[in-house]
């Protein structure tokens, strides 16, 4: 089965109101600090692409101080893992969906939350996003909004207001009875917009069994009837009614090593909590890639269901008036540069290449970059 999704694009747009009032300020230095960040994290990404028999080809230094640097902060933040999986969970009044991943970036969860949303919300169901806060705004500060449809307020004037995510996704789901709340205490979150909009629990407690099935068109108008937990498998502190794993086709596990030694955040066993791992990026993996994928999700879930996921070309829009349509062939004896800054570039270099430009060249950036 393919789940098609569009890939996004930059946009201005409106729509988001401060339910929470800003955290202490935390100095930002830019110029040489950026860059000195960026060649860090660069190192950081190539080590942790390097696996185990290819280590004798690093650097001396490298081998002898920074991955055992490394591995040590793999360790502490493995053992911060552990605990906060000791702390009390809080199930919320209506039923949650997590999807969320195993290693970092490019696995798709953007998209999929994209999907999540417009599905429930064709079913008459509002659907409550939440994510966490992932970029420091340009004053300092780390804001915590929401958004709220065609009903939302303006944006908060400081910089990116919790990320260029939550921005990206209350443009995509304007024409929706979405609601996105940001804020790295999604429980605290998740409670002022119950109490502010109200919750209606539509599948009682068939939910769990039924896992996303097909339901009948439900009426709600307003009210919350379904929270979807973005990047919520190592988020503890809510319990979820259905667990969707992604998976990148292309890089699925990297080194196997935890961060920041790897790329993951917890062991391939950590996929027996999955009701659904979506394999995504499929079109682009060899079928000896996916068979691969699957054996590795059998061998530690044989129940749960697995599925494919694909990026696809939809259109273009203007930046200014983001409603405004365009189709694919209106670039097509043009010159275009791609500029990016995502988890999984290649990917979208990939589906870029679909559109038939008359010349077509890219630059990727790391999401820090654009922000410095």
């Amino acid at each position: 089965m393919m789940l098609a999704h569009y890939f996004p694009a930059a946009a201005q747009s409106k729509g988001s109101q401060p339910i929470l009032y800003p955290a202490a300020a935390l100095p930002m230095n830019g110029g040489e600090y950026g860059r000195m960040e960026e060649m860090a994290r660069q190192l950081v990404a190539r080590l942790a692409a390097t696996p185990d028999s290819a280590l004798r080809g690093l650097p001396f230094l490298h081998r002898v101080l920074t991955l055992p640097l490394l591995s040590a902060a793999s360790a502490v933040l493995r053992l911060s893992l552990l605990l906060s999986r000791l702390r009390s969970r809080r199930a919320l009044p209506v039923p949650v969906v997590s999807v969320g991943n195993l290693t970092w970036g490019g696995n798709g969860k953007t998209p999929m939350v994209d999907f999540l949303a417009r599905s429930f919300h064709r079913l008459g169901v509002s659907p409550l996003l939440l994510t966490r806060v992932k970029l420091l705004l340009s004053s300092g500060y780390i804001a915590f909004c929401v958004s709220v449809g065609k009903q939302s307020g303006h944006l908060v004037s400081q910089g990116y207001a919790g990320g260029d995510e939550p921005k990206m996704l209350r443009r995509r789901l304007s024409d929706t009875s979405a609601k996105i709340g940001v804020g790295a205490n999604r429980t605290a979150v998740a409670s002022s917009m119950l109490q502010e909009y109200g919750f209606i629990h539509h599948f009682q407690n068939t939910f769990a069994e039924k896992k996303l099935s097909s339901v009948c068109k439900l009426e709600s108008g307003n009210r919350i009837g379904v929270a979807i937990l973005d990047d919520g498998m190592q988020h503890w502190s809510l319990l979820r009614d259905v667990e969707i794993v992604m998976v990148n086709g292309l890089a699925p596990w990297g080194n196997s090593h935890f961060i920041p030694r790897g790329p993951m955040r917890e062991p391939l066993s950590a996929l027996g909590r999955a009701d659904i791992v979506v394999i995504h990026n499929a079109d682009m993996a060899s079928e000896m890639q996916l068979k691969a994928i699957r054996s590795a999700i059998e061998d530690n879930n044989a129940t749960c269901s697995v599925f494919y996921s694909r990026l696809a070309p939809s259109h273009f829009f203007e930046v200014k008036q983001p409603s405004q349509r365009l189709p694919l062939n209106v670039l097509n004896d043009k010159i275009v540069l791609c500029v990016s800054a995502i988890g999984c570039p290649n990917a979208f270099i990939h589906t870029a290449r679909e559109v038939p430009f008359f010349y077509f060249t890219c630059v990727s950036f790391h999401c820090a970059e654009l922000c410095s």
